[in-house]
């Protein structure tokens, strides 16, 4: 078996882990020719002659047989996985804002080049999810795609629930924690989630989603009182994506807090860790857990993508060959629970139908049915006004 030359894009967190995991390995080898980073006055673990500061030193080299990217910036994470596949690089990436921002592009580069891009590391961390929705799950009839694809909103979703914590106190032991950022928009919001559910929809159902198109509601507005309702009806609270075939060639998908109840395999799911449910016609309900973030098993996930190069692995895309009809749709109905400031809230949103209302001086919320599409509208209301809501589900 030849061993792979790695070419190298950041060494922070993953790139680390990386760098651990690999020079650990007892069943796989491969050798890290040259990093890229941008900081040359940063101290490193590894020798200064492994470092380069010119990407081109990377992507032109003929003896690098793979270029990894670990880099936080989506659009020079773009720059450097085009060019590598253009250069008939192969290409193993974690960066699943890129990849969802330019997912039919890089779609097409690689059937184009006919090279491998792989991004096991992009979405849950160590969970295998892409590799088993396109190997296990191939020619399975999917109905729906569910979890939890984000760390830190849960780490901190458990230590509001399991520790009584406020929201804020529990994001900075998040913070502290090295879980999330100084400026936790990202996870908290929903987006990385986001980012997340457009790339499985694409292996599970074969559609490309822009992630404009996919509604995202965060945790940010959480209150003791929404925790207070949840628990009073045996809830827990989850920052859930849904991935979901509503009607024959109708896919939906968005990104909202749940309330669910103990019966859901995602209920003791809890901290950092992440799982996914895939549910198919004839399987039934499957259900994956792992560490959702991480140095060492973000890592672990890259190393796996490395090693399935090392046999010409490429992603077969079936979902998308069998199911390229498909379409997406927000037009369907959801159960949700909005905690509101005024009954002037309710004038701004089309409610299918309120099934409860309660009001007093200092909390009021409604349990209603709302269309998806009419959510996706209001959604900057909503977060104008620091009205929270959740989805009532199982």
């Amino acid at each position: 078996m030849k061993i792979l030359n790695i070419g190298l894009f950041g060494f922070g967190c993953v790139g680390q882990g990386l760098y651990y995991v690999l020079n650990h390995s007892t069943g796989f080898k491969a050798n890290i020719k040259k990093i890229g980073v941008k900081n040359r006055d940063k101290k490193r673990i590894v020798s200064a002659e492994m470092l380069t500061y010119d990407k081109y030193e990377i992507l032109n080299d003929p003896e690098i047989d793979v270029v990894v990217e670990l880099i936080d910036d989506a659009t020079e994470a773009f720059d450097i996985v085009k060019t590598a596949i253009r250069n008939g690089k192969h290409v193993v990436t974690a960066n699943k804002k890129m990849l969802a921002l330019h997912l039919k592009e890089l779609f097409d580069l690689q059937e184009k080049h006919q090279v491998s891009l792989l991004y096991e590391a992009s979405a849950c961390g160590s969970i295998p999810i892409i590799r088993t929705l396109e190997e296990y799950f191939d020619n399975e009839n999917l109905v729906k795609v569910s979890g939890i694809f984000n760390g830190t909103t849960n780490y901190i979703l458990t230590k509001t629930i399991e520790e009584k914590l406020s929201y804020p106190l529990a994001l900075k032991q998040a913070q502290d924690a090295g879980f999330a950022e100084s400026d936790p928009t990202n996870d908290v919001e929903g987006f990385d989630a986001k980012f997340k559910t457009a790339i499985l929809a694409l292996h599970a159902f074969g559609i490309i989603i822009e992630p404009k198109e996919i509604i995202n509601i965060g945790i940010s507005e959480l209150s003791e009182f929404d925790i207070n309702f949840a628990a009073e009806k045996s809830y827990k609270i989850k920052l859930l994506p849904v991935i979901e075939k509503i009607a024959e060639h109708q896919i939906t998908a968005y990104v909202i807090p749940h309330f669910i109840s103990k019966k859901n395999n995602l209920y003791k799911v809890e901290n950092e860790f992440n799982g996914v449910i895939v549910e198919g016609e004839f399987s039934g309900e499957q259900f994956f857990q792992g560490r959702g973030a991480g140095s060492h098993p973000t890592g672990s996930a890259v190393l796996s993508d490395i090693s399935a190069l090392s046999y010409q692995y490429r992603y077969s895309f079936k979902k998308h060959e069998q199911n390229g009809s498909n379409l997406f749709t927000r037009k369907v109905n959801l159960k949700i629970y909005l905690r509101i400031q005024t009954k002037e809230d309710l004038a701004q949103i089309n409610f299918i139908e309120i099934l409860s209302e309660y009001y007093s001086e200092d909390y009021s919320y409604v349990l209603a049915m709302i269309n998806l599409e009419e959510l996706f509208l209001v959604q900057n209301y909503l977060k104008e006004k620091s009205l929270f809501c959740a989805v009532v589900g199982e």
